[in-house]
């Protein structure tokens, strides 16, 4: 079966790609799961030795890289180069730190000569991953697990298949063969795969329906799985937050890759008091953005990725409009060929409004009053969703004690909700199961096997 790209800027084709069928798959896991009893006897410092040199290739290729994401899924050039340089800070953090993260944990208070967990791996790792940020996802899914022992096989979105080539490429050049691999299939071909014996986890990223399906399979056949599925992250500006600061950081959350992530504020809830003043400079602010060719270095705002994405974003706007909603600034399509869509701001939103209960993944901001700090955090919480969560205060004390109310996987205060190799990375609720980063992250498809060593005596 052939796959023809398009180019969302202009609609027109691009490349033609052979997918696979299930037991071209299948073949493609058998030699991952081959390759992985090779990989995992290799100690741990030489697989730190030979993923290390991944960011070199990454910056190497890093205007190949940006070139084709802007091609195949719109993403801004400037905005293409960031997440591949992130990609490489990803790589060196879990390097630096995987001694740390992966060395036994030594265990003392139980009578016995010696007791300590060992972090094994469990096998291959099938990573479904989404379009959006086309490299990161992919980076900071296999790097950890890939140090950890285990082998990864790519089902990258069909949106993106020239990204999952190259990145491929890429990971080929530092890694004993089929260490990391790359299948090109439909998703139904996918959702087979997770019921051979190989696979011994399912890692994914995408949209709450697709996630219900695999947490199933996943169920079906004892699978291990991490979810990272919808967002629609509060943004929340109290009366006492620095105006322009906190409005700069809201057009950065919202807009940024175009609206398109699953951690961007889509949901702005603002204090009455400061309401009509930050109402004001964020619609200017909105109204600079450049949007345009995605390949042009001036550009901010791209087009959507593909023409679903377009429609989906159309009928949020007109359906929630028709329910009462009033349009500040945008609210259309750009152009007559592209997938693109003005930068748009909303008001008089309420909470039945699919701009308001539904994931929005475009450059569409819905903005709510707020009479006071307690409606505010109750607005928040109004959503089927709980990836991430911002809170924009002069008064840090305060802003933590609402962070701790919010229901969300994270909370960042004074800051725009980030992805850090740092820190763990995930949602409760319908955004997700499970977590990615950080040392929570690596250890999600570890086997944590207690050694206990014990000379023979009579038990007390």
């Amino acid at each position: 079966m052939k796959l023809v790209t398009r180019n969302p800027a202009t609609g027109e084709e691009l490349e033609e790609y052979e997918l696979v069928d299930f037991e071209e798959a299948r073949e493609i896991v058998r030699r991952a799961s081959e390759a992985q009893r090779e990989w995992a006897k290799l100690s741990l410092e030489d697989r730190c030795q030979l993923l290390r040199k991944l960011a070199d290739e990454l910056r190497g290729s890093k205007e190949e890289l940006a070139r084709q994401a802007a091609l195949e899924m719109g993403k801004p050039v400037r905005e293409g180069r960031e997440e591949v340089e992130k990609c490489a800070f990803i790589v060196k953090y879990f390097c630096d730190r995987a001694k740390e993260f992966l060395s036994p944990e030594h265990v003392s208070d139980v009578e016995a000569e010696k007791c300590y967990i060992d972090f094994e791996p469990i096998g291959v790792i099938l990573a479904i991953m989404p379009w959006n940020f086309p490299y990161s996802q992919v980076v900071r899914c296999a790097v950890p697990t890939l140090l950890l022992g285990n082998t990864v096989v790519l089902k990258h979105s069909t949106l993106v298949p020239g990204c999952a080539t190259k990145l491929t490429e890429l990971f080929e050049r530092v890694l004993p063969e089929h260490v990391f691999n790359n299948v090109l299939c439909k998703g139904s071909v996918a959702s087979q795969l997770i019921a051979l014996p190989e696979v011994a986890g399912i890692a994914f990223t995408g949209s709450v329906e697709t996630g219900r399906t695999i947490a199933r399979l996943a169920g079906e056949n004892l699978k291990r799985c991490v979810l990272e599925l919808g967002g629609s992250d509060p943004f929340i500006v109290l009366e006492d937050a620095p105006l322009e600061f906190t409005v700069s950081a809201c057009v950065k959350s919202r807009f940024k890759n175009t609206g398109e992530a699953c951690n961007a504020a889509k949901r702005i809830i603002v204090h009455e008091a400061i309401y009509e003043k930050f109402l004001s400079e964020f619609v200017e602010r909105v109204s600079e953005l450049k949007v345009g060719d995605p390949l042009d270095e001036s550009t901010e705002i791209g087009p959507l990725a593909s023409e679903e994405q377009l429609r989906s974003i159309e009928r949020q706007v007109e359906e929630s409009v028709k329910m009462g909603a009033k349009i500040e600034i945008g609210g259309k399509r750009m152009g007559e060929c592209g997938y693109f869509y003005e930068p748009t701001v909303l008001t008089n939103v309420t909470l039945e409004m699919p701009v308001w209960k539904e994931e929005v993944f475009g450059p569409v901001a819905p903005v709510v009053k707020a009479r006071d700090e307690d409606e505010a955090i109750w607005l928040a919480n109004a959503t089927q969703f709980g990836l991430g969560a911002s809170v924009w205060t002069s008064d840090l004390e305060r802003g933590e004690k609402i962070a701790r109310k919010i229901e969300a996987g994270m909370v960042f205060v004074n800051k725009v909700v980030s992805s850090d190799p740092r820190i763990p990375f995930g949602g409760i609720k319908n955004s997700g199961i499970g977590r990615e980063l950080s040392r929570y992250g690596i250890l999600e498809f570890a086997n944590l096997k207690p050694i206990l060593v014990r000379s023979p005596r009579e038990e007390k």
